[in-house]
């Protein structure tokens, strides 16, 4: 079904975004991989190209784009070029909104230029090792200290924690509720623990993190200390849109990929593919992956209006995870023993789906939170 969202400029910047990640990522997917980071020289290369914090002011060195039709297509030419790593979704739709919206206007001068020349990796610590989706369990603490504070906690699975080099931190108060502090690489008593060994997304550093009495001077809080969970709930929504656009661009390719392969590949002298089992199967998928598509298209706009509430964002991720990995699923079935085997790119995109359907809240949660709005 022919999509109408974008207009030409949004269509512009997907053949830049697809150039660039052909000539400037997909030749190094496997390296990446094995060294389980993405190189910072890409990173600096893909904000040179105008890729990184688009959306911050022209004043600070960003486009200006704060249009998420944007972040939707830089998305979906990540999947559709199997690039790795989560470093666009992670910068402009997850850590970037937070200096944009809550950072004072010194601290948006003093950090936003170099996250757009891409000089500095942000990330966001909001999982502990005892607390995954329950944020009203963070157990990290910020103690006030004259003009700042001392911070002290543990946390895990923060995307880009090994490379990052400023953390957004969520830590509960005294005064009640939570506050963000932004701590810097090397700050006396942060330290990293290990570069976590996950089953998929093998290229993306995942770490731990430890915080051992950090001073945060007050300059480096982010908005009101108290009000952290209403500003985490409030770019819940955009985080979980991004990984329902994620979702819906690897279901619609494994669809693609698994009807390439059942055209080619033959079983008792015939296309697998031709086979009513498989061919029904696609075929269920794929009207699947085009009304997902057309729901998630209409939660962007909604996105743009300011109008995209938390349970239709919820709705998005938990549906659009689960299609996307049912989608690979079906596709390195059809592929037989061959899709089990590293050499074919279904069996990367098949561990590396996996963790959607738990990451920006579990989908259980997704479904809790949408449950609710209707009153139940």
């Amino acid at each position: 079904m022919k999509r109408t969202i974008f207009e030409t400029e949004h269509e512009q910047f997907r053949e830049s975004v697809r150039a660039f990640l052909r000539k400037e990522a997909v030749p190094h997917t496997d390296r990446w991989e094995a060294n389980g980071l993405v190189d910072r020289e890409f990173w600096s290369a893909a904000a040179a190209h105008g890729f990184v914090g688009f959306a911050a002011p022209e004043e600070f060195g960003g486009g200006g784009l704060r249009d998420f039709r944007f972040n939707a297509v830089l998305n979906e030419e990540v999947v559709r070029t199997g690039t790795v790593g989560d470093g666009f979704s992670l910068t402009n739709d997850i850590v970037l909104p937070y200096y944009l919206d809550i950072a004072s206007p010194e601290q948006q001068a003093r950090w936003i230029p170099g996250i757009i020349k891409g000089d500095t990796v942000i990330a966001v610590s909001m999982s502990e090792p005892g607390t995954g989706s329950d944020l009203r369990g963070i157990k990290s603490t910020a103690v006030r200290d004259g003009a700042g504070w001392r911070l002290s906690g543990s946390k895990t699975f923060v995307t880009s924690g090994i490379q990052a080099d400023l953390v957004i931190v969520a830590a509960r108060i005294a005064e009640g509720g939570l506050g963000l502090f932004v701590v810097a690489s090397g700050q006396k008593g942060f330290t990293r623990g290990r570069k976590l060994d996950k089953i998929g997304r093998k290229a993306q550093d995942t770490a731990e993190l430890f915080f051992d009495n950090v001073y945060v001077p007050d300059s480096d809080v982010l908005g009101e200390p108290g009000k952290g969970l209403h500003y985490l709930m409030g770019n819940l929504a955009q985080e979980r849109l991004s990984m329902a656009v994620v979702a819906v661009a690897s279901a619609e390719y494994a669809v693609d990929i698994a009807v390439a392969y059942g055209k080619e590949r033959t079983a008792f002298g015939q296309p697998v593919g031709s086979f009513q089992a498989n061919r029904f199967r696609l075929a269920e998928l794929a009207t699947k992956v085009s009304m997902a598509r057309v729901y998630v298209d209409r939660c962007i706009e909604a996105q743009n209006a300011d109008e995209l509430t938390a349970a239709e964002a919820a709705g998005a991720k938990f549906t659009t995870t689960e299609l996307e990995f049912e989608a690979l699923d079906a596709c390195l079935q059809i592929h037989g023993g061959y899709g089990y085997m590293e050499e074919y790119e279904v069996a990367r995109r098949w561990r590396d789906c996996r963790v959607q359907r738990i990451y920006g809240g579990t989908n259980e949660i997704m479904r809790e939170i949408v449950g609710r709005s209707l009153g139940l």
